[in-house]
């Protein structure tokens, strides 16, 4: 069974709910017509309800199974109002200010309705940017308990490849943290390890990459990896987890046998996390489009309830994939 294919099992079995707050766009009200007919999800799509329909009646898209909240008509408005008001008055938000977010902009409502318990995740950024999705995420749901940072990832299926779990990667961060230390380095490693077993249902085997392997290079890069797997294995030593790695050493099992003899990590990883933004967002781009991968994200992990960013780019199929993988991180 493939990963997105498992990945919808999954969210068929326990459902739940998704805010998909940008509403006139054709492709979400497409995605939305497909996750309902799937049974992937229950749909909350946010703004005028007239509008919205007409909206759909032009995309063909049968959107009659889903929940549309009206910010001029939703009769608990007041109520996340106020708590938003709570939430935000240490940072100078004003009563008005609150009411005025939550009236005209769909993603501080739909943070909202997650806060509440009223939705279980959201996903946006079709046509809002990566700034204007996280934003009030950050400001609402903040991040979950014990972790100190958001960060993302991609999960990436190679064809015909023997390596990871039958060509399934996790690769991050590949989106969001631009040049992290050893110790954010460390929590991207354990929230990956997480987000993998959460989405995948199998153990986690992370490396921590370099262009160096167990010490065959000196750098002051080199070291920061070094310094992150010793903080990561005294902070989760469950985790099977090593590093530092090229990425050869962390995933053919003949080379991280000669680089790393009786290494458990080496050449058997299926997390890979690259040492800064750069070199992730290269790696999945080039797996991408020389392996002809399909890559799945970004997709974000370390805030307390999943709220998920799209590419300007994406089509209706992209959206209706995050919408399972959310669904699956809100079972967790």
């Amino acid at each position: 069974m493939s990963f997105l294919a498992t990945v919808k099992q999954r969210a068929k079995a326990q459902i739940k709910t998704i805010v998909l707050p940008e509403s006139l766009d054709p492709r979400t009200l497409k995605a939305t017509q497909q996750v309902l007919a799937e049974g992937l999800a229950k749909v909350i799509l946010i703004g005028n309800k007239t509008a919205i329909e007409a909206a759909a009646k032009e995309s063909a898209a049968d959107i009659s199974g889903a929940t549309i909240i009206d910010p001029a008509s939703y009769n608990e408005l007041n109520t996340l109002i106020a708590k938003f008001y709570e939430l935000r008055k240490d940072k100078g938000l004003t009563e008005e200010q609150a009411g005025k977010f939550l009236n005209e902009n769909p993603l501080y409502l739909g943070c909202m309705l997650v806060k509440d318990d009223k939705a279980d995740g959201m996903v946006a950024g079709a046509v809002y940017s990566t700034p204007d999705v996280l934003r009030p995420a950050m400001q609402i749901i903040k991040t979950a308990p014990g972790v100190s940072m958001v960060s993302s990832f991609f999960v990436m299926v190679v064809p015909s490849c023997e390596y990871g779990s039958n060509g399934v990667f996790l690769f991050s961060d590949c989106g969001l943290v631009q040049n992290p230390d050893a110790a954010q380095l460390a929590t991207i490693a354990e929230s990956s390890a997480k987000s993998y077993k959460s989405l995948m249902g199998e153990e986690p085997v992370v490396a921590l990459l370099s262009h160096s392997t167990k010490c065959s290079a000196r750098h002051a890069d080199v070291d920061k990896v070094i310094e992150a797997v010793r903080i990561l294995k005294e902070r989760a030593p469950h985790l099977k987890a090593d590093g530092e790695f090229q990425l050869d050493a962390a995933i053919v099992p003949s080379i991280g046998a000669a680089k790393a003899p009786g290494n458990e990590v080496a050449g058997n990883a299926n997390v890979l996390i690259f040492p800064d933004l750069d070199s992730g967002n290269i790696a999945y781009k080039l797996v991408e489009r020389l392996a002809k991968a399909d890559a799945y994200g970004p997709v974000t992990q370390g805030i307390a309830k999943p709220v998920n960013d799209l590419s300007r780019g994406c089509t209706a199929e992209d959206l209706v994939g995050v919408v399972a993988i959310t669904a699956v991180q809100a079972q967790q």
